[in-house]
């Protein structure tokens, strides 16, 4: 979480706020530099925080999505 953090210029600290979401509507700047580190795209991040509850998980895009992510 560190390196996710100091890669995307965001503080520890904020990271673990957005993950477990304490912080319920991060801005959009640190989604798009978390998502880069995480090498997401916006679209698959969108995807998924937009599809319904319990519906199934589209294949992740990028290096690999995080789990807290995809929950």
């Amino acid at each position: 979480m560190l390196d996710v953090a100091l890669a995307a210029q965001v503080s520890p600290e904020t990271l673990r706020k957005i993950e477990s979401g304490r912080v319920a509507t991060p801005a959009f700047p640190t989604i798009a530099a978390i998502a880069d580190v995480l090498g997401l795209s916006l679209d698959a991040v969108w995807a998924q925080i937009s599809r319904p509850e319990g519906a199934a998980a589209p294949a992740a895009a990028g290096r690999g999505a995080p789990e807290k992510l995809a929950s």
